[in-house]
């Protein structure tokens, strides 16, 4: 975990001295009024791209689901992950992200797919899948401009720095979330996510679709999903 950790501190470092990485035009979401390039010169510098995970091959998976998270939806997730594996380059750890919970739960798992250990963290939902901030996704949309959460198979992408500094962009592998990457649906941290939201309200605040996670848990996140893995959110 040290040398994840370690790049992901080198990686942040260089991201910061770079402003932020070109990629797709954002159009709504929680990344989508980050990023700028009014203060960009006219003719722009050529730099080196940021380190790219070495891929993993596949490892021999149990059929038992990990502790912690429920049997039905880890099948889910492995058979999403075995329909999109020639676009999943790093498939021994997956992240779960289980929505049928409350935002109270620790509902963000990531397990390592050879020995079968998981860590869980806080993660919100949209404002479009829970309007009444009930504490509950309501719904999952697709849609531009819903600012709501969306259900399937997401690729971790690049990253950048944006409205909430280091970010991570996702692309969406299935119909119900093809528009991920136009409608800036990312991961970041927020301080609306952090355990104190918990203690004063029973409940996170929301994002604009976004997996938004506590700030002091972005740089495990990072190290635990880096880029070419796959996230997979639904309700079952």
């Amino acid at each position: 975990m040290d040398k994840m950790t370690n790049a992901v501190a080198s990686r942040r470092a260089f991201l910061k001295s770079a402003g932020m990485i070109a990629g797709t035009g954002l159009l709504a979401g929680c990344a989508a009024r980050s990023v700028t390039t009014a203060a960009l010169p006219a003719a722009p510098i050529a730099v080196p791209p940021p380190p790219v995970a070495v891929p993993v091959p596949a490892a021999p998976r149990s059929a038992n689901a990990p502790r912690g998270i429920r049997p039905e939806l880890f099948e889910r997730a492995v058979a999403a992950l075995q329909q999109h594996s020639s676009r999943i380059r790093q498939q021994d750890r997956i992240a779960i992200a289980d929505f049928s919970l409350p935002s109270s739960r620790l509902r963000f798992h990531f397990v390592d797919m050879i020995n079968g250990a998981t860590r869980s963290m806080l993660v919100s939902h949209g404002i479009g899948s829970d309007p009444e901030h009930t504490g509950m996704l309501q719904r999952f949309s697709n849609e531009v401009n819903s600012e709501a959460t969306c259900e399937g198979a997401f690729l971790a992408a690049n990253y950048y720095v944006g409205k909430h500094q280091l970010s991570q962009r996702l692309i969406g592998l299935d119909p119900t979330n093809y528009n991920a990457l136009d409608r800036a649906i990312v991961v970041h941290g927020a301080w609306y996510s952090n355990p104190d939201m918990i203690a004063k309200h029973g409940k996170l605040g929301r994002s604009q679709g976004c997996f938004a996670v506590g700030e002091r848990d972005l740089d495990t996140l990072f190290a635990l999903l880096g880029e070419g893995r796959m996230i997979y959110a639904t309700k079952v």
